[in-house]
């Protein structure tokens, strides 16, 4: 994608290099999920038209390491540049991961800087590898770097944010995320997920070494309203005597109904409504700043149906 002139307050960010991390097409992350998106996009006109199309930058190994152990770092490069393999079952890398891996960090950067520099004030990153299982030291769940946990970290680093509020509606829990933010206080962290469900972890009693942990354990095939009640009051938990300077989201679409590795029950339009109050959250909080990253959703269509459903309620 290449910068498009005009004052839309909202950015879609990718970069082509996302395509470049191969993991087949039997694999449930495959380039189909980003391709989709664009597909997608040509069928609505004005709404292609309302958005900045940003091409986002690769995060350089100073920024990854602000939340990943620089010898893992160094042997995910590694690995790609002996021709690729399996991190663990089932995580792999090709040659082209590194710089899907960095670009996908990147763009949630880039969201970052641009919320705060004025040219986008709500932004989505349509990036793969995910990001959200990745651990300090190893890769995990089909995610090489925690381009959401990375980001709050920067906004810290660079942007002076005081307190950031990460939210996480993958149907799987962020473990990745929550473990490289809950030692960081001036983060706050929200996942909701389906319970019991890989990985495993995301009890509703795990609160962090400083309280700044919200689990929403929840069990599948609930009606709908369940699933946003809980989570916009776990969201309301957490920001009580706690405003964020910045809202980041992990926007896995794996909760929607019919997704092939989830059983949630949420439709398009529960994400045009979740969207909705989390940005009028954010106009309240921060001056509007949310930036959201795709995580996991595996029906390539709906992903991309879904996509444009958040976008346009992030306009």
């Amino acid at each position: 994608m290449t910068e498009s002139a005009g004052p839309a307050s909202v950015a879609l960010i990718s970069h082509s290099d996302c395509g470049r991390h191969d993991t087949g097409w039997e694999h449930p992350e495959h380039v189909g999920r980003l391709r989709a998106i664009p597909r997608a996009l040509r069928e609505r006109q004005a709404l292609f038209e309302s958005l900045q199309h940003i091409e986002g930058r690769h995060a350089t190994v100073d920024e990854i390491a602000l939340a990943h152990d620089r010898a893992y770092i160094a042997r995910v490069h590694d690995l790609v540049q002996a021709g690729g393999g399996r991190l663990d079952p089932d995580t792999v890398v090709s040659e082209g991961s590194w710089d899907a891996a960095t670009a996908g960090a990147g763009c949630v950067l880039d969201g970052v800087d641009m919320a705060f520099d004025g040219r986008a004030v709500r932004s989505f990153s349509a990036v793969r590898p995910p990001g959200h299982h990745a651990l300090r030291d190893r890769a995990m769940g089909f995610c090489l770097f925690g381009n959401v946990a990375i980001a709050a970290h920067y906004a810290i680093a660079h942007h002076r944010c005081e307190r950031v509020l990460i939210i996480d509606w993958d149907v799987h829990h962020g473990n990745g995320t929550q473990a490289l933010v809950e030692h960081e206080p001036r983060i706050h962290f929200v996942s909701m997920h389906q319970w019991p469900w890989y990985p495993g972890t995301g009890a509703a009693d795990d609160r962090g070494p400083h309280d700044n942990v919200w689990n929403v354990p929840m069990p599948p095939s609930l009606p709908p309203a369940q699933y946003r009640d809980a989570l916009l009051k776990a969201i309301d938990d957490a920001t009580d005597g706690f405003t964020p300077d910045l809202v980041l989201l992990s926007a896995g679409f794996d909760c929607l109904e019919g997704d092939p590795l989830g059983a949630f029950t949420l439709t398009l339009d529960d994400v045009h409504q979740l969207t909705r109050d989390l940005v009028e959250r954010a106009e309240r909080w921060c001056g509007g700043r949310l930036v959201s990253a795709l995580e996991g959703g595996y029906a390539p269509d709906a992903v991309a149906q879904a996509v444009m459903v958040h976008v346009e309620a992030l306009l």
